[in-house]
C-alpha cells in the first residue's frame, strides 16, 4: 500500500466499522482488497487481518530526529531511552498506526503485526531504533495485537540481523528466507 514510513502518523480515519485511507492509492488498494474478500467494510473480515503498520523503526530512528536530545559527544542523558518522555515521543510518531490499530482490534478483529527486519540503516541510530522498537511492540501488546517477532530467530550477538535473512541489495528488508520464516510462523499460527 505504501512505504513503512507512510504509515506512522495520521493516514487514516475511524469510519464506523471501517477506516478510510487519506491516500488515495492507499484507498483503493484497500477497497480492492475488501473487494476480493466479498466484504463490505474492514469489521466484516473474517480472517486475521495481518499488518506491519507502524513498525518502520528505522524511520522513526532517523538520527536528525533526535538530535535535541543527545549533548555534542552524541551521547543520550543516562535513561532517556527508557524514559516516560522517550516512549512519549515514540507513540506520537507512530500515533496514526497506533489508532489504527487501535481501532481494528476495537471492531473484534484478530490482528497479528509483523515485527521488522532488524536491519538499521545508515541514516538511523540503532540505539534509538532498538528502543523504539520496545516501545511500540509493547504498545501493540496493550492494544490486544498478537506480534510475529523472530529476533531470537534471526539476529546475532549484536541485536541485527544475521546476512542470511538479509536482501544483499537493501539496507531495509529482509529477504526471501526471512519472508519464508515469517509464513512460517503465520501458518503455525493457523492463519
Amino acid at each position: 500500500m505504501g512505504s513503512g514510513r507512510d504509515f506512522l502518523g495520521p493516514f487514516s480515519d475511524a469510519d464506523g466499522g471501517d477506516v478510510v485511507f487519506h491516500d488515495p492509492e492507499a484507498q483503493r488498494l484497500y477497497r480492492e482488497f475488501l473487494d476480493a474478500l466479498g466484504v463490505p467494510a474492514l469489521d466484516r473480515l473474517t480472517v486475521p487481518l495481518v499488518c506491519t503498520f507502524g513498525l518502520a523503526a528505522h524511520t522513526v530512528a532517523t538520527r536528525e530526529n533526535w538530535t535535541v536530545h543527545r549533548d555534542p559527544l552524541g551521547a543520550y542523558p543516562a535513561g532517556f531511552l527508557r524514559s516516560g518522555l522517550f516512549a512519549d515521543l515514540v507513540r506520537a510518531m507512530a500515533r496514526g498506526a497506533l489508532a489504527f490499530y487501535e481501532h481494528a482490534v476495537g471492531l473484534g478483529l484478530r490482528v497479528v503485526a509483523l515485527m521488522p527486519p532488524q536491519r538499521v540503516p545508515g541514516m538511523s541510530d540503532p540505539r534509538v531504533f532498538f528502543a523504539a522498537q520496545e516501545v511500540l511492540h509493547g504498545e501493540l501488546t496493550a492494544r490486544g495485537v498478537e506480534t510475529v517477532d523472530l529476533r531470537d530467530r534471526v539476529t546475532d550477538r549484536s541485536g541485527l540481523q544475521r546476512d542470511a535473512f538479509c536482501r544483499a541489495d537493501d539496507t531495509i528488508h529482509g529477504n526471501l528466507a526471512f519472508g519464508r520464516l515469517l509464513v512460517a510462523e503465520l501458518l503455525d499460527r493457523g492463519l
